[in-house]
């Protein structure tokens, strides 16, 4: 693994671009942020946080755009909600709510317009003080914790380089995606040649897909301010990872553990099901319902 850039020290950033316009998840998500659309008793944006700061991730920059106050606010202090509860007797709803403001260390910047997820990760360039960080995106809920991003910033610690989540998928959905060409390397790493933002069928490096989880060096801010935009007439993330492959290494980490697309209806609901399958409170009703519903089903 020669000529990796050498790491500056441990990652303690993370920034989570959330300023898309959720089209997906329409019409839900024309008055309420798809970030702020809840998974059984939490917003989806409140996992991927909680699986930054569970991987030793204790800075965040979260990138947001027009409408999207509600996350600042889920994440602030709310005295008189505080209070109510407090009077109330509501112990544990108390303290879930005051855990709130002291998870992370979250600062929240603006994309003004909506030219794509490398332009997103490019707004907070001026909070990342030269050094790497994570990218986590929220529409990705990864049920099994923060294994996957411990083990790619073991890889980056390991390397000095760049490190990519890819998991194999089907012909038929390796187009919404960013493909990644890659070369067998050692360490359970495979080497990133080349990775094509969505492309048509039949025509992807491979099955391997660029998801929803990133370590990358600084130099990925570099590609990104010199970027034209690609493919969608946006600023493609995958377009500067590509170049930074083509000036240093570039990792992936492929796992295949469960992943959750919540920014499409279909992934929503099932990370509903998932996550609620595994609550501690409700669970095990929920199980006992479900069973009922699909013996109803095959009556």
């Amino acid at each position: 693994m020669s000529g990796a850039p050498t790491s500056q020290g441990p990652v303690a950033k993370a920034v989570i671009p959330a300023a898309g316009l959720g089209t997906r998840t329409l019409p839900a998500s024309k008055a309420v942020p798809k970030e702020m659309m809840a998974v059984v008793d939490k917003p989806a944006i409140q996992y991927v946080v909680e699986e930054a700061v569970a991987a030793g991730l204790s800075e965040i920059v979260v990138v947001t755009g027009r409408g999207k106050q509600a996350l600042e606010d889920h994440f602030d202090s709310s005295p008189e909600l505080e209070a109510a509860l407090e009077a109330s007797g509501k112990q544990a709803e108390l303290e879930a709510v005051r855990s709130l403001a002291g998870l992370a260390r979250l600062c929240f910047v603006r994309q003004g317009r909506p030219l794509g997820l490398g332009h997103a990760v490019a707004q907070a360039s001026p909070y990342l003080g030269g050094q790497p960080f994570a990218v986590l995106l929220p529409d990705d809920l990864l049920p099994a914790g923060p294994g996957l991003l411990r083990s790619m910033l073991d890889a980056h610690y390991r390397t000095g380089a760049s490190v990519l989540a890819l998991q194999a998928v089907g012909p038929r959905e390796i187009s919404a995606y960013g493909a990644a060409r890659v070369e067998p390397d050692g360490q359970g790493l495979v080497r990133v040649v080349e990775v094509v933002e969505k492309p048509p069928p039949g025509q992807a490096p491979s099955d391997l897909a660029v998801m929803g989880r990133y370590v990358l060096t600084p130099g990925v801010l570099d590609a990104l301010a010199k970027a034209e935009p690609g493919r969608g007439g946006e600023i493609q993330l995958t377009d500067a990872i590509g170049v930074l492959a083509g000036s240093e290494p570039v990792y992936g980490v492929v796992f295949s553990g469960p992943r959750h697309d919540v920014g499409s209806k279909l992934g929503y609901l099932q990370a509903t099901v998932s996550l609620g399958l595994a609550h501690p409170e409700v669970g095990r009703d929920f199980r006992a319902w479900l069973a009922g519903l699909a013996a109803g089903l095959e009556a």
